[in-house]
Formats: structure tokens, C-alpha cells, sequence
């Protein structure tokens, strides 16, 4: 007993001490630089990592005391749903939008276990930057609680390092975490208020992150004891700490902070004897603009401007150049030669609507004599396309001015057209310098002279409110309610509008029911209808007819219980049907737990494509089906009757087997008609040419779907711009069964595929500008494959549209990739692996 005993205080001695002893050598060894360690000087500064910030969001450590009146986690029912929303802010202000964890399962600990790519890079933080991480519940019935919150520091506040690896964050009980400067949520408990457990938790993390040696048999017998000391703490005080880790990325050198464009502090290396290591001297004129050349630049302005020459006329070779100019794509910078030459003859240019948007971007706005010279020539140009003008109200633009000339030329959309860059436009709000700007009071004008209009608007908008940084949304917000409410029309359809609100959170609510069913899929879709013919059957029968947030000119009067499902996967979505006011039906896919805006901007891509080329009358059967957000993880889909192409083979081994059975024709081509094989090869070389433009991933037969009057689509858009999953992946989606279905590669039916191709693919690339001035403005919507880098994303679209070779070249190149397509092996067998793995799911 005495031999235990002593082993006892020798665990509690090592506990206490033992920590504290090597985080205090360590610190004298890193003091110590200038002799042992730091010679080496091997380390990154933060002003160099182009690199997006990411972190992993891992669990919630902790439960709640019952006897707390403060635990928010008391009012919880059975299944909570819990995500974790991760905000950066640099010097008190967020930077970017925040992001989502998904929900966590409802196993204890709540693990997400989810990497988080913000859209900030390290060099763009400064010595304040902090993550502030929110928990939140949405278990209970319209509202979103929170569970807790915590600020974390990213640099160490001593050594301006970056901190790296894994952080236990305490949570502060129902409070949201705060990023101002200093914090009110600190996950970091303040050295005045750490007693034993704040100083062991600290040991810990330490230890977890390797920092302290390990000894098994003591780690264990040490943890062991610390849980005891941290209970006995919980029944002493009556309060149990809620704790978040997070696992911060590491480097293979630490991170030194260092502000762009900053000198170096300077340091006197000490070289021992023998070492021969190269030493990055900090130069602070590297990547500033040459002083005489901006001399020079404003001397040659301020003669034009004194003495004009209004007649002044390039020569052939300056003409060139000009021409050279105004083919660059709206994301190339223009060098000073090009800017100059802009300047000097922006006179003879105004007859040109192209050359607009180049000559604004070579002005310089903080010369206040110069911007006004600009915006009296910008009113006297040549009217400008619709797409320049979209260019005009992204962030590179920020005179009021500008912007305001932009939006008088977005007058002349009609409402087809404004409704295909609606998304966009408000987007846009968030780089106005106003709430009540002119795009504001232009996009509240045309909704209120159009019910569909409006209420899209209003989806796209209540989707992007937040308090922390939707004030732009909140405003434009306010007033479309203020000016739909002055008229008898406009109150109804507000009303409406609210309806359709209540309408998602219900169905929300249902989802939560639904997935409390035990025994699988069937027994949820018995429950879901049981619900609906039961406790929620006032959504059989509305009392008046609900627009349909997906397509607002269907009215819809309840829900068919029999003909609703529930679909088989991971977030079990609904399959509802409405019943209409004009006795039809229509069906839609209703989803919780996923960011649809993605495939929300992909549809809107191919409805655009799909008006672009049928403006050159080239038909290519595609069907853009609806997609509409209603929040950050939830929304409705369109649904499509069709099959997946892995079940067309599946049961009938071939595609023309499956026409066969739906469109017969002995006299047609392969035994079908001609209609149907037309429709089939028309819809496969427009979705080949479009998912190529748009980089989009992960393509397999199960997200490729058939229609039975031909029609192939895609769907499931998790992966754009280039990402995939699936190691080389080829450059469209295009299977051997369906050159097959074609005719096979030498027949005169697989010949019109790829012509339709070529011709599809010089259309688009004429609307290249368009396209991706329309990605330009969604780079701030927090869009995952947007966020982690938007500047890479819109190059790979730019990339994709090849703007360096002609129509002929750019026919051969897209020929090329289409047989590269074709002939990809390794595709063929990650295809193989996938079946595989779907037979054994």
C-alpha cells in the first residue's frame, strides 16, 4: 500500500511539474537563438504563404452541467443538430464569409471532423487576425441557438509565430464568439483567471501537439489522474467547461509574421565556424513600382492633359497594339506601356464600346483631376455591352460613378436576361461603398415590376443574411419589404413570400422526424406520410396557394402523401409532390444538410450556355433543371423523371436498347427514331462542351442521367473548376457506350456529335468576357470551389476557353480533346471501381 502510494504523488509531481520544467527550457533555448537554434534562420514569413488558411474542425469535448441555468444544451430534445460556423477576423473587421461545418452525427462526443479552407490567405492576416468559432444547435423548432463560442488568436502574441496543430478552445456558454480587438470570448483562458485545470489543459494540448516527451505507462496513469482532478472540479463548482478542437495546419518551418511589402526587422546573424548557409537578406524595394517610371508616367499625363490633341490618331503599329489591348480577357492587368497607351489616345477610342472598361481600369482614381477627365469621357463613349457593364460592378471598380453607369446600362436587359444575371448582381452588392446605392434601388425596381423576379431576389438575398457582414443584404432586404408593402399587390405578394418561408421550415422539421424512423429507408418514407396525413396535414390542403419558391408562376395547393419519398442516401432528401392551382402536379427534391448554392450556380451556368447558343440557333437539347437555395445548407431541385445511365446499362446492357423500348422505329436509325437518336446526340455533345468549360468533376454513369426521350444531363455538382476526386481524370465525360449508341467513332452520326461540339465551343468561347465576369462577381459567395482560391478558379475557366487560337485552331484543339477523352484507360477503370463499389454498397 505504501509502495502505491508513493507512485501516486510521483504521478501528481510529474503532472504539476514536469510540463512546466520543459516548456520553460524550451523557451531559454529558443531565447538562446543567436548561439544554437535559430542560426540556421529556417523559417517562413506569413507575408510570403500564398496559400488559402485552412484548419480542421474535429470535436466538442465536454457535456454540459444539468444543474447549469446557463447551458443553452438543457433545452435540447432528443436529437440535437449541431455545426460549428467559423468566421476570420483581421484587426476586428471579417474578413470574407463564414463557413459551415455540416451537422454532427448524433453520437457523443459531436464529432465534424471537417477541414475548413477560408477564403483569406496567410499573407494576407496581420498580427490581430483571429478565428472565431460559433456552435450552434438548430434542433429546436425556427430558430438557431447558440451553444457556445471562442475567439482564437492565430499568432502567438509574444513571439508573432504562427500557431500551428491541434487548440482546445473553451467555449463561452450561449454566447457567439466575438472577433474585436481585444476579444470578449478569448478561447484561450487569460493567465488571471487560470487556476490548476486551465494550466493542465494548456500541458495537455502541448502534449498532444509534441511538444512534451511521452512516457507511456506515466502519460496514462498522469491522464487518468487529471480526469479525476477536472471531475472532482465539475462537483466543487457546479460548472463543466465546454471545450472545441480544432487542429490548426502546420508548416515544415515555423511561421513568422510579417506584414506585406514590410521591411525585415533587421538581425546580425551569428555564424559558427564552418557554416556555410545561405541567409535571406529582406530587401524593401523588391516588388514596388520604380519611382521614375511613376514620375514619368504622371509628367506625360499632365501634358495631355494641358495641351489635348483631340485629333491625336495611333500609327499601324500602335494600332496593333491597341487591338492586342482590348482581346485581353477582363482578369489580365495592364502593364504601364499599355495603360499609357490607353491613355494617350482615349480620345480616338471612344467610338469603340470595347475599350471602355480598359481605359477606366488605367485610370488613376486617386488623382482627382484625372478621374474627373475620365467620367466626363466614360458618359460621352459608345455605349457598352451588358457584359463590360458587369465587369464594371466587380471589385475592381470602385468610384460610385463607375458603378452607377454600369447600372444604366443594365436597364436595357429585359427580364429574361436580368433573370439570367440576377445571382450575380447580388453578389455584387457586397462591393458597393453605399447601402442605398443605384444597383440597390435597380434591383428592388425591376423585382417589384415582376412577382418572379421578386421572388428570387428575395431567396438570393435572405440566403446571404448574417449579422456579421450582411448589412448590404439586410439592407436591400428592408427595403424590397418597404416597397412591396405600399401596395395593396405588393402586400399580397409579400405575404406570399412569407408563406414560402414557413413552407421550408416545415419541411425542415419534417426532415428531423423523418430521420428518428428506425428500420430504413421504408420506414422513413411510412413515417413521412404518416406525418403528412396525420399531425401535419394541413400541408395536404394549403388554405390558399403558395407559389413554389423553385418556379414562382406554379402555384401550389399541398402535398400528395402518397407520391412523396424519400430517397436513399447519406442526407435522405425528399421527393414531394404538389398538387398545382391548375390540377396538375409537380415534383421536387427537397434537401437538408448541403450548400447547394454550388449547383445552384452550375444550373445557372447552363441555362446561360443553353440561351447563348440557342441565340445562334444551335438547339442542343440540354435541360437546365431549377436549383434554388433557401439557406446555407438547405434548398429544392427540379426533378426529372429520368434513369441513371449506370441503371440504363444495368437493365438493358446497351443505351439503344433502352430507346428501343420507349421510341421503336424499324425504319430508323438502330432501330429507333430519328427524333430520339438526334435528341440523344445533341444533349451529349452540349454537356460535353459545357461541364469541360466549367472544370466540373467527379463524373461517373450514376451522376449522368437519361430521359426516356433522349436527353442526357448531368447532375450532382460537388466539384467544379477543375477539382476531382478521381486521380486523372479525362477532359469530359464522354464513355465508349456512348459512341456507341452513336454508331460507334467512324460513324456519320458520331461525326455530327463532334461537329456540334467544335461549333458549341466557338460560341461560348465569344462569350468568354461574359462568363467570366459573371465568376468574377461570385468570388466573395463563399461558394466552396470558389472560396479556396477565386483567382485560380476564374484562370481555369479562362484556360478552358483557349482565347489564344482562332475558330479553326480552336476546332482541332476541342477534336483533340474529345478523342483524348474517348480512347483515357485509366478513367475506364476508375469507372470499373466505382460500379463496384456501388454493387457492394
Amino acid at each position: 500500500m505504501g509502495t502505491l502510494c508513493d507512485a501516486q504523488r510521483k504521478v501528481d509531481h510529474w503532472t504539476m511539474s514536469c510540463g512546466k520544467l520543459l516548456e520553460d527550457i524550451r523557451e531559454e533555448k529558443q531565447m538562446d537563438g543567436a548561439g544554437r537554434i535559430n542560426n540556421e534562420f529556417r523559417f517562413f514569413l506569413s507575408c510570403d504563404i500564398n496559400l488559402p488558411v485552412t484548419f480542421r474542425v474535429e470535436a466538442l469535448d465536454g457535456e454540459p452541467s444539468p444543474a447549469s441555468s446557463n447551458s443553452v444544451l438543457d433545452e435540447w430534445h432528443s436529437v440535437p443538430e449541431l455545426y460549428v460556423e467559423c468566421s476570420l477576423y483581421i484587426d476586428g473587421v471579417l474578413f470574407g464569409l463564414p463557413t459551415r461545418t455540416r451537422l454532427a452525427s448524433v453520437e457523443k462526443p459531436y464529432r465534424w471532423n471537417e477541414l475548413i479552407t477560408l477564403s483569406a490567405k496567410y499573407r494576407d492576416l496581420t498580427v490581430d487576425a483571429q478565428l472565431a468559432l460559433t456552435v450552434w444547435d438548430v434542433s429546436l423548432p425556427r430558430q438557431e441557438v447558440a451553444v457556445g463560442g471562442a475567439t482564437l488568436i492565430l499568432f502567438n502574441s509574444r513571439k508573432q509565430q504562427l500557431k500551428t496543430g491541434k487548440q482546445k478552445l473553451r467555449l463561452w456558454h450561449g454566447r457567439e464568439a466575438d472577433g474585436s480587438v481585444p476579444t470578449t470570448t478569448p478561447g484561450k483562458v487569460p493567465k488571471l483567471e487560470r487556476g490548476e485545470i486551465e494550466r493542465l489543459e494548456k500541458l495537455v494540448n502541448k502534449f498532444e501537439r509534441g511538444q512534451l516527451p511521452h512516457m507511456d505507462w506515466l502519460d496514462r496513469l498522469a491522464f487518468k489522474r487529471i480526469e479525476k482532478m477536472k471531475l472532482e472540479e465539475s462537483k466543487r463548482t457546479g460548472k463543466t467547461n465546454l471545450h472545441l478542437i480544432v487542429d490548426l495546419r502546420s508548416f515544415e518551418h515555423p511561421v513568422a509574421f510579417q506584414e506585406l511589402g514590410t521591411p525585415l526587422p533587421t538581425q546580425t546573424p551569428n555564424f559558427s565556424a564552418g557554416n556555410l548557409d545561405l541567409v535571406t537578406v529582406w530587401d524593401p524595394e523588391v516588388g514596388r513600382q520604380n519611382p521614375s517610371e511613376n514620375k514619368q508616367l504622371k509628367l506625360a499625363r499632365s501634358v495631355a492633359r494641358g495641351v489635348i490633341d483631340r485629333d491625336l490618331k495611333p500609327n499601324s503599329s500602335e494600332k496593333k497594339e491597341i487591338q492586342k489591348i482590348l482581346k485581353h480577357p477582363p482578369t489580365r492587368i495592364l502593364s504601364g506601356d499599355e495603360r499609357q497607351l490607353m491613355w494617350k489616345f482615349r480620345y480616338s477610342l471612344k467610338s469603340d464600346k470595347r475599350a471602355l472598361t480598359k481605359f477606366l481600369r488605367c485610370v488613376d482614381w486617386s488623382d482627382a483631376q484625372e478621374a474627373k477627365q475620365a467620367l466626363d469621357l466614360m458618359r460621352k463613349w459608345a455605349p457598352i455591352d451588358i457584359a463590360d457593364a458587369l465587369e464594371l460592378l466587380s471589385p475592381v471598380f470602385e468610384s460610385e460613378e463607375v458603378r452607377a453607369y454600369a447600372v444604366t446600362v443594365l436597364e436595357r436587359a429585359d427580364d429574361e436576361e436580368f433573370r439570367c444575371y440576377l445571382l450575380q448582381l447580388v453578389q455584387a452588392l457586397r462591393y458597393e461603398r453605399s447601402d442605398n446605392s443605384h444597383l440597390t434601388f435597380f434591383l428592388v425596381q425591376r423585382a417589384v415590376q415582376n412577382a418572379e423576379l421578386a421572388s428570387f431576389l428575395r431567396w438570393y438575398v435572405a440566403v446571404e443574411l448574417h449579422p456579421s457582414y450582411a448589412r448590404r443584404f439586410y439592407c436591400i432586404y428592408d427595403i424590397l419589404e418597404d416597397v412591396l408593402k405600399k401596395t395593396p399587390s405588393g402586400e399580397k405578394q409579400w405575404q406570399n413570400m412569407v408563406r414560402q418561408t414557413e413552407l421550408t421550415a416545415q419541411l425542415c422539421s419534417i426532415m428531423r422526424d423523418v430521420k428518428q424512423a428506425r428500420g430504413g429507408t421504408k420506414k422513413m418514407i411510412e413515417k413521412l406520410r404518416q406525418l403528412l396525413s396525420g399531425l401535419l396535414s394541413e400541408l395536404t390542403y394549403f388554405d390558399k396557394p403558395i407559389s413554389l419558391p423553385l418556379d414562382p408562376k406554379i402555384m401550389i395547393t399541398g402535398i400528395i402523401p402518397s407520391e412523396s419519398s424519400i430517397f436513399k442516401s447519406s442526407l435522405h432528401p425528399l421527393r414531394l409532390t404538389f398538387r398545382t392551382e391548375t390540377g396538375g402536379k409537380c415534383q421536387i427534391i427537397f434537401k437538408k444538410g448541403d450548400d447547394m448554392r454550388q449547383d445552384q450556380l452550375v444550373i445557372q451556368m447552363v441555362s446561360l450556355m443553353d440561351r447563348l447558343l440557342k441565340l445562334e440557333n444551335l438547339d442542343l437539347k440540354l435541360t437546365p433543371y431549377k436549383v434554388l437555395a433557401t439557406a446555407q445548407d438547405e434548398g429544392m431541385v427540379e426533378f426529372i423523371p429520368s434513369t441513371s445511365l449506370a441503371q440504363v446499362l444495368n437493365d438493358h446492357k446497351t443505351i439503344i436498347s433502352y430507346f428501343q423500348q420507349y421510341h421503336p422505329d424499324e425504319h430508323g436509325p438502330f432501330g429507333i427514331t430519328a427524333a430520339c437518336l438526334e435528341t440523344f446526340i445533341r444533349s451529349c455533345a452540349g454537356y460535353c462542351v459545357i461541364m469541360y468549360i466549367l472544370g466540373v468533376g467527379d463524373r461517373h454513369l450514376d451522376n449522368l442521367l437519361l430521359t426516356k426521350d433522349g436527353r442526357l444531363f448531368h447532375i450532382d455538382f460537388g466539384f467544379i473548376l477543375g477539382r476531382d476526386p478521381k486521380p486523372f481524370p479525362p477532359p469530359m465525360k464522354l464513355c465508349k457506350e456512348m459512341v456507341e449508341a452513336m454508331g460507334g467513332a467512324e460513324s456519320e452520326h458520331y461525326g455530327r456529335f463532334k461537329s456540334f461540339c467544335c461549333e458549341a465551343y466557338n460560341i461560348l468561347r465569344k462569350s468568354s468576357n461574359l462568363i467570366l465576369n459573371l465568376f468574377h462577381l461570385m468570388a466573395g459567395a463563399n461558394i466552396p470551389d470558389i472560396a479556396s482560391d477565386s483567382e485560380k478558379g476564374i484562370l481555369k475557366i479562362q484556360e478552358k476557353f483557349r482565347l489564344d487560337l482562332d475558330d479553326e485552331e480552336a476546332v482541332q484543339f476541342f477534336q483533340s480533346l474529345i478523342n483524348d477523352s474517348v480512347s483515357a484507360l485509366f478513367p475506364q477503370m476508375v469507372e470499373m471501381a466505382h460500379r463496384w463499389a456501388q454493387y457492394w454498397r
